[in-house]
This record gives structure tokens, C-alpha cells and sequence, in this order.
């Protein structure tokens, strides 16, 4: 397999980590009407695709152990179920990320997934292991909590603005036939349950993913992620069902509506999965490099740092929060300062 072994190197492949897992997002809003649980299979698709590229070329060239002899020879069987359940438990956080959007934008759920996956991430390891200065952890911990309370009600906010904007719209018609308009307020505590009920999944999986490549019996970066994006694949297959049948928003699905998907629509979903395993792969081989010391504080900084694009995407690209009044305006502002802050300091304590 090929890894870095230059710090220009490691930090290319982290440059194109993070504007990868940053950016897939975008191929969803671009889908524009297609429900997510459709784009969702040719999303899974698009991963699992680009992981056999990567892992027969790149994983499989060079003087180092290749991908298969890695995966077949050293990996013990526990390991590999290790990685392939962490794709698992990813996975149904990640259709729930993708439900989030779908309902309440990127700036939103990105911040209140990843704002709750780093307490939960935090509080693990520090059950596991006791990483870095503990004070400094628990005040990263509270300013990304805080992050994720102020965007709540930045949410909610501008879903009340915009409730009032469609009831003033529609209270004419609604008064010729003599009935009130009503409020729609249950989008908004959609929106934050499913990037709540998100962010505790994310930030529980990766202990499964460190103790799959412990020791030397461990799967290298190729063949963890190769291991980890068939778990997703094949637990796709199964959630879906149930996000289809049971939908977060609209009517239920068949099977049949993926085939009267336009071509654009489906190359969007397949690119969308390529583009987050390219910048998973990047950064596992990143993280991996033998002769390269990355600090522990540098890999988290880089690997929250998609998260930070992923909301910039979201407010100044799709404009989210356009037209919102100058109070939801200031939440969001804090909320960026917060996110950013608290990650800066885990970074920090990571550090110390």
C-alpha cells in the first residue's frame, strides 16, 4: 500500500480530507426534490465504489503491505467485524445527518450532529483512555454544547419567521373559507431531533474503528476503510427500508420510485459517496503514515474542520439563513464562534 512519508504529503491528504467530507453534502442540495432515502443507495453505491479503486490501486501498489494481504493474511476476524460494525452504527447516523438536511439545511444539522458527537466522543475517550488536560476538555465540551443550544434556537427562530410569513401569505383564502391558518412548528423539532438523535450515534462509533486497527493484527487504513464502507453498503440495504416505509417527511416510498430518478439525480448520489470515501480514505491514510508523527491535536483539528465547511457551505452558498431577522442573525454568529472555539480548545487539551 501506499502511504506518505512527508509532512507535505500527510497534509495534501488532509487539505483533501476535509474539503471532501466538507463539500458531499452539496451533492444533496443539488439533487434538489429527490428524497434523501433515494439518493441514499446511489450514495452507498458511490462509497463502496470508490473504496475498491482506492484500496486495488493505491492500496494495493507500493512496497508496503497491500490492501488484501492486510485484509486476508494479518487481520484477525474480530477486528474486520470491529470495523464493519462501526460502519454500521456510521451509517445510521449518517442517514440521519442526511435526513437533517433534508429538513432543516447543512448550517443546522451540521452543527447540532457534530456538537453533540463531540461530547459524546469526548466523554468516551475520556472513560477509555483519559486523553489530554481534562479541564481543558470539559470547557471545549461545554462551548461546542453551547454552540449546539444557540443553533437550536437560531432554528427555531427563523422556522417561526418563516411560519408567519406563510400564514400572512395564505390568511386570505384560509379567511373566504372561513378557517384560521395553522402553525407549523413541528419541521423545527424535526429538524433538531433527528441531528440530535445523529450526533449521539457519530460520537459513539469510533472506539469500534480504534480497536479494529490496535495492535498487529490491526486492518491498515485501505482496509479499514474498505471493511467499514461495506458496512455501510450492506446496513443501507436495511435502514433504508425502514426511512422508506416509516418516511421523516412525505409520503412512503417503493422501491420502484429509484428507477424514475433523472440521470443527474443519480450521478449526483453516486459522486456525493465517492466524494465523502475519498476524503475518508484520505484521511485514514493520512493518520496512518509510519514515518510521519501527526499530533493528535492536528488529526482532530483537520477532522472537525469539514464540519466547520460543511455549515459555511450551508450559510453563505444555499444561504440558509437569508432573509432571517437580526436577532437569529447573532445566534448564528455565536454559534459559529462556539463551535469554532470548542473545537480549538479539544484540539488544545488533545495537545497538552
Amino acid at each position: 500500500m501506499i502511504l506518505p512519508d512527508t509532512y507535505a504529503g500527510v497534509l495534501f491528504l488532509l487539505i483533501v480530507s476535509v474539503l471532501m467530507l466538507g463539500s458531499w453534502p452539496n451533492t444533496l442540495k443539488l439533487a434538489g426534490k429527490w428524497r434523501f432515502e433515494l439518493f441514499y443507495f446511489d450514495y452507498a453505491f458511490g462509497a463502496l465504489l470508490a473504496a475498491l479503486i482506492a484500496s486495488f490501486t493505491f492500496g494495493s501498489f507500493g512496497h508496503e503491505l497491500s490492501f488484501l494481504d492486510n485484509l486476508t493474511l494479518t487481520a484477525s476476524k474480530r477486528q474486520i467485524l470491529y470495523a464493519f460494525v462501526a460502519g454500521g452504527i456510521f451509517n445510521l447516523a449518517n442517514m440521519l445527518l442526511v435526513a437533517a438536511i433534508s429538513v432543516a439545511g447543512m448550517a443546522v444539522a451540521f452543527p447540532l450532529v457534530f456538537g453533540v458527537a463531540t461530547v459524546v466522543g469526548v466523554a468516551v475517550s475520556a472513560f477509555v483512555s483519559s486523553p489530554g488536560s481534562p479541564m481543558l476538555l470539559l470547557a471545549g465540551s461545554g462551548l461546542t454544547a453551547a454552540a449546539v443550544i444557540v443553533q437550536a434556537l437560531a432554528y427555531k427562530a427563523r422556522a417561526a419567521v418563516r411560519s408567519d410569513e406563510d400564514i400572512a401569505a395564505g390568511a386570505g383564502a384560509k379567511a373566504v373559507r372561513g378557517k384560521q391558518p395553522k402553525r407549523k412548528g413541528s419541521a423545527a423539532v424535526k429538524g433538531i431531533l433527528l441531528s440530535l438523535f445523529s450526533g449521539l450515534l457519530m460520537g459513539s462509533f469510533y472506539p469500534l474503528v480504534a480497536m479494529s486497527k490496535a495492535g498487529e493484527f490491526g486492518l491498515g487504513p485501505y482496509a479499514l476503510v474498505f471493511v467499514f464502507v461495506a458496512g455501510i453498503f450492506t446496513s443501507t440495504l436495511l435502514f433504508n427500508l425502514f426511512f422508506m416505509n416509516l418516511p421523516v417527511e412525505g409520503e412512503p416510498l417503493l422501491f420502484s420510485d429509484y428507477f424514475r430518478g433523472k440521470a443527474r439525480q443519480h450521478a449526483l448520489g453516486i459522486l456525493g459517496g465517492m466524494m465523502w470515501c475519498t476524503g475518508a480514505m484520505a484521511d485514514a491514510v493520512a493518520t496512518s503514515a509510519p514515518e510521519v508523527n501527526l499530533s493528535a491535536a492536528a488529526s482532530y483539528a483537520f477532522g472537525r474542520g469539514s464540519a466547520v465547511l460543511s455549515i459555511l457551505w450551508g450559510l453563505w452558498a444555499w444561504k440558509e439563513f437569508a432573509g432571517a431577522d437580526a436577532r437569529t442573525k447573532l445566534l448564528v454568529g455565536l454559534m459559529l464562534i462556539f463551535f469554532v472555539a470548542g473545537l480549538l480548545t479539544i484540539a488544545l487539551a488533545l495537545q497538552s
